[in-house]
């Protein structure tokens, strides 16, 4: 395997999961599509540095360095950066942040240290408390961002500012993930198909070649590494 991934889930309302990764030797793996922005610190030859990423909105082939360490902080849907918005960082146009000393970086004219997998949560919130990561309020508690007092323009106004992305994009992101999970997990091609919302086979293998990267009986094989996946449910 060439890499290896640990994560947990956070009671915070800015994080949705914490991750690390370490890779054994130096390779590819596809890189699938996912909504969420994430901080991601890299330990490669002695050196760290702090990288801020956006949604990717299809999978691409990703080169991996050997012997490196990663631990990323992945937002919640609407929690972003105002300073770095989602839509400014997508599709792997990441931006590094400039190293302060060995255990800290710079951000916004302040030296910040690295967080790790354990203490993200406080990391966050001190960020938070600065202003530097805020939550669109119309994304809390539910998906659908829709409420009586806004249009539905000012409510698709700030779904986009808030992702990057479209109602439709998360959701068929998401839909492709679930997909993805169903398979690797035994479900059939054709029950995928039916649990996870696709209106025949060739609908689902349209999807997962774009979003995953793969064709369904590809994703069953499980010859190639894919990036972080974690389990997940569609979207109501």
């Amino acid at each position: 395997m060439l890499l290896t991934f640990e994560e947990r889930p956070s009671d915070s309302p800015f994080i949705e999961r914490v991750w690390r990764s370490h890779s054994e030797r130096a390779g590819s793996f596809l890189s699938i599509a996912s909504p969420h922005c994430e901080m991601v610190v890299t330990r490669l030859r002695g050196e760290a540095f702090m990288t801020l990423r956006g949604p990717e909105t299809r999978a691409t082939v990703a080169e991996c360095p050997g012997d490196g360490d990663w631990i990323g902080v992945r937002f919640t849907l609407g929690t972003f950066m105002p300073h770095l918005l989602p839509s400014n960082l997508s599709d792997r146009r990441d931006v590094t942040l400039p190293g302060a000393t060995t255990h800290s970086f710079w951000l916004r004219g302040s030296a910040w240290e690295y967080p790790g997998f354990s203490n993200a949560e406080t990391f966050v919130a001190r960020l938070a408390k600065r202003g530097l990561i805020v939550r669109d309020p119309i994304l809390d508690g539910t998906f659908d961002c829709h409420r009586p007092s806004l249009s539905r323009r000012t409510a698709q106004r700030h779904f986009l500012q808030a992702t990057g992305l479209t109602e439709r994009a998360v959701r068929r992101i998401e839909r492709a993930r679930h997909a993805t999970n169903l398979l690797r997990s035994g479900v059939s091609i054709l029950d995928a198909v039916h649990e996870a919302g696709y209106f025949d086979q060739a609908h689902l293998t349209r999807s997962l070649k774009y979003f995953i990267g793969q064709t369904p009986r590809e994703v069953v094989q499980g010859t190639e590494q894919l990036s972080f996946l974690y389990k997940t449910a569609p979207l109501d």
